[in-house]
C-alpha cells in the first residue's frame, strides 16, 4: 500500500503495489474471493482488520490504496473505521469513482486510491477533511509513494528511478514491472522500492494485476514467508 505503479502497454495495463508495514502487525491472507453486494472480490485480507489495499472485481474494475494524502498527517486515533474496510465499501460498486464521492469519510484516517474503472483511470485523495478526485490519463504511466513513508525528496528519487526503468526496458510485461518493484532502486534499502528499516517496517508483500479487456490476473508474492499466487478470471465468469 505504499508504492504503487500503473503501466499501460498495448492492450493492457498492470497495477502494481508493494505494501510497507510493520512486522509486528499481523500477516494477511494470500488473495481470497469474497461475494459481494455488487458481485465478487479478490484481494489479499489484511490479518487486523480483515480489509485489503489492493483488489479485483468481476465487472472489470481493479483499485489500490496509498496510506496519506498529499501531505504526512498526524496519527489521531481512534478512527471511524479501518481504511482497508472503506476500501471495500467503495469498490463494492459498478463504479467506485462515484462511490468515492458518495462514501462519507467523516473520522477516517487520510488516504490515496488509484482506481480502475470501467477502462477509466482517477486519483482519488481523502486529507482528513476533504476529499477530491481526478481523472488522469490511461495512456501514460504513473508512480506514487506514500507521504507517510518518504519525503518529497525521496518521492522525486524514485520518479526519477522509474522514468529510467521506463526508458530502459526493453519490453512492458508483468514480469518486468514486478522485476522493478522488486530490485528497483540504488541499494539503500530505507528508500528503495524493497523496502527494510531496521528489519521492523519492511515490504511485505509485492501484488501486480494484469488487466485486458476480457480477463484479469493477480500475482502475489509474500516476501516475509515466499509464497506466490496467481489467480486469474473471466470477468464474466468468477
Amino acid at each position: 500500500m505504499c508504492t504503487v505503479t500503473f503501466l499501460p502497454s498495448g492492450d493492457k495495463v498492470f497495477l502494481t503495489s508493494n505494501r510497507d508495514e510493520q512486522l509486528q502487525r499481523r500477516a494477511a491472507s494470500s488473495p481470497v474471493v469474497e461475494k459481494m453486494s455488487t458481485g465478487k472480490i479478490l484481494f489479499p485480507k489484511d490479518g487486523k482488520a480483515g480489509g485489503t489495499w489492493i483488489a479485483l472485481h468481476n465487472n472489470g474494475n481493479a483499485m489500490v490504496l496509498l496510506n496519506g494524502a498529499k501531505e504526512k498527517h498526524h496519527h489521531n486515533p481512534p478512527y471511524k473505521k479501518s481504511r482497508g474496510l472503506v476500501f471495500l465499501d467503495i469498490f463494492d460498486a459498478s463504479f467506485p469513482s462515484m462511490q468515492f464521492k458518495k462514501t462519507n469519510l467523516d473520522n477516517i484516517e487520510p488516504f490515496t486510491l488509484v482506481i480502475w474503472d470501467n477502462n477509466q483511470l482517477f486519483e482519488a485523495i481523502w486529507d482528513g477533511k476533504n476529499a477530491c478526485i481526478e481523472e488522469i490519463d490511461p495512456t501514460l504511466p504513473y508512480i506514487w509513494s506514500s507521504v507517510t513513508l518518504y519525503d518529497k525528496e525521496v518521492r522525486e528519487k524514485r520518479e526519477e528511478w522509474f522514468n529510467i526503468w521506463l526508458e530502459e526496458s526493453s519490453s512492458r510485461t508483468i514480469e518486468s514491472i514486478l522485476d522493478f518493484h522488486r530490485f528497483g532502486g540504488e541499494g539503500d534499502e530505507q528508500i528503495d522500492l524493497r523496502m527494510n528499516r531496521n528489519g521492523l517496517l519492511k515490504t511485505v508483500s509485492i501484488t501486480g494485476i494484469e488487466l485486458t479487456t476480457e480477463k484479469s490476473v493477480m500475482y502475489y508474492n509474500d516476501m516475509l514467508t515466499g509464497v506466490e499466487s496467481v489467480n486469474e478470471w473471466l470477468f464474466a465468469n468468477s
